[in-house]
């Protein structure tokens, strides 16, 4: 039997090598990401905020997987794994320490802010920028006084604006800084009125349309905000007579005088009507019919669209029971018959104006906000829209012999979709920002004429025979809507940063905002 022999510690040991790296598994999931990439960007959902949302979810996957790759399947030294670890973590959280999100852009891009950053300011706090001295100072000619203007359908009259403003720029009256929230102004004279977050309070402001120089303010206690939908209130005043009528985003309605901003009355028309605040706060711009103020409430059991008598603030009355959308309600005649229409949680509906009683009502696919409000066509028509890749329908109303009012389909497009901004009619033709582009439509079957010029998620007016644009990069631009081919005239630069609050043009002063800054610009007028 022989003996094991000890090893020879004079010849040295031969270790076996290290296996080399094994690389294959990155480059599988690199190919897979971008095959994913570009799945999702061809094929994948009907509009750009889902693909948006698909293209991060690929890209931490594959993080993911490499990340899995480097600890458990790479072959490298432990202590180089750990490093690539660590220092992948610490990326991470250095960017999280640098940089807070800011809300998103209207397609659900991540607005990223230093941390350091200061919060948008008041017109005490923030920058003041002072601007032609020597412009006009007198009373504006037309008054703007609500969303959507007088009519409340995006069009005003009278201001006939100059197509080239090239030889005559507009002219910057006033720009500063501002609370934050999403709403406009309404302009009644020299008085423009909105709504801003100021620290935990929320302010019905006034300020001097021509100066900027702030008029009076009325704060009270409340304090809304999300990542997505951003901080303050959302909601346009409406200025009728010499009262403001102003809804908050945590549902209080207030009526003040206009003059002094002094409180008459106030409801909490969330609390007193069993409803509950949306996801993106209560957005309704107050309506002014006759002697009763009109909004959205969203509670159930009658509630749903409510009615305060406008110089007391008494209850009238109530009807229907869907939940609160994020549009605002709007008169019409349809069918000889007059009619409030709003367009909320459940679809469209149509309330008798003296009683509240629901006249008919249009189902509207859920699941995503309603928000841009139904436009009034000609021949008893209504245009409903929203966006999430549902887009537009032309309803017909019709009264029966018996006097019931029906609502019915004439056609279906998902050529525009309106997220949030308010479609405009002109002359037979449809125009609006579907997700994001600038598109037209034939009014009568829904055909699409074109589609051009990426102007994000903004607001329109319909000026004369002009649309102006107010961008979601803060640009104002001026279109000649033709039904042939996309027409841009002109265009500068009004503010800073994401823009979705709606412009107000009182005449020829065009005031804008957004969650940071507010502006008033003298704009060019066209010769006589």
């Amino acid at each position: 039997m022989t003996r094991p022999t000890a090893p020879d510690p004079e010849v040295p040991r031969v270790l076996a090598p290290r296996p080399s790296a094994r690389w294959w598994p990155v480059w599988l999931i690199l190919l897979a990401a971008a095959g994913g990439l570009i799945w999702v960007w061809r094929f994948y959902g009907r509009q750009r905020q889902d693909k948006n949302l698909a293209t991060a979810e690929v890209g931490l996957l594959a993080l993911f997987l490499l990340l899995a790759w480097v600890l458990f399947l790479s072959r490298m030294r432990w202590r180089l794994r750990l490093a690539l670890f660590g220092g992948v973590a610490g990326l991470g959280l250095l960017g999280a320490a640098l940089f807070r999100i800011h809300g998103v852009t209207g397609d659900l891009v991540p607005i990223l802010q230093w941390r350091w950053a200061r919060a948008a300011g008041t017109p005490s706090e923030g920058r003041s920028e002072p601007g032609d001295l020597a412009a006009p100072l007198n009373a504006f000619t037309n008054d703007y006084p609500q969303f959507l203007g007088p009519y409340r359908n995006g069009a005003v009259e009278g201001a006939r604006l100059a197509r080239d403003w090239t030889a005559r720029p507009p002219r910057r009256l006033w720009r500063h800084a501002v609370g934050p929230g999403w709403s406009g102004f309404a302009v009644a004279g020299r008085r423009a009125v909105t709504q801003e977050q100021r620290g935990a309070e929320e302010t019905v402001t006034c300020y001097d349309a021509a100066s900027g120089a702030p008029t009076w303010s009325y704060p009270y206690p409340t304090h809304f905000q999300s990542t997505l939908a951003g901080e303050g209130p959302r909601a346009t005043p409406t200025v009728a007579g010499n009262r403001v009528y102003a809804l908050g985003s945590s549902g209080m309605l207030h009526c003040l005088d206009l003059a002094t901003g002094k409180p008459i009355w106030s409801k909490d028309i969330v609390r007193e009507n069993q409803a509950r605040v949306e996801e993106w706060g209560m957005s309704s711009s107050p309506l002014v019919a006759g002697d009763l103020v009109v909004v959205s409430a969203g509670g159930g059991n009658n509630r749903s669209l409510v009615a305060y008598r406008e110089a007391t603030g008494e209850f009238v009355w109530g009807g229907g029971g869907a939940g609160a959308g994020y549009s605002s309600p709007i008169l019409a005649r349809l069918a000889g018959v007059p009619q409030i229409l709003i367009f909320n949680g459940g679809g469209v509906f149509a309330h008798d104006p003296a009683t509240g009683t629901n006249l008919w009502s249009y189902h509207w696919p859920g699941g995503h906000p309603h928000v841009s409000t139904p436009v009034v066509l000609p021949d008893d028509r209504l245009l409903v829209s929203s966006g999430y890749g549902v887009g537009s329908e032309v309803l017909k109303i019709q009264k029966d012999s018996g006097g019931k009012l029906t609502a019915t389909r004439l056609w279906k497009s998902n050529r525009l979709k309106a997220k949030f901004t308010n479609l405009l009619y002109r002359s037979g033709f449809i125009y609006g920002l579907d997700d994001g582009i600038m598109a037209c439509l034939d009014a009568t079957n829904g055909e699409l004429k074109w589609k051009q010029g990426r102007y994000g998620h903004g607001q329109e007016i319909l000026v004369d025979d002009l649309i102006l644009i107010a961008a979601e990069s803060g640009e104002m631009v001026l279109l000649d809507p033709n039904p042939l081919e996309t027409r841009e005239l002109t265009r500068f630069s009004a503010l800073e940063g994401k823009t979705w609050n709606p412009p107000a043009l009182a005449g020829p002063y065009l005031l804008v905002r957004n969650d940071k800054e507010a502006a008033c610009y003298l704009l060019p007028l066209a010769s006589p």
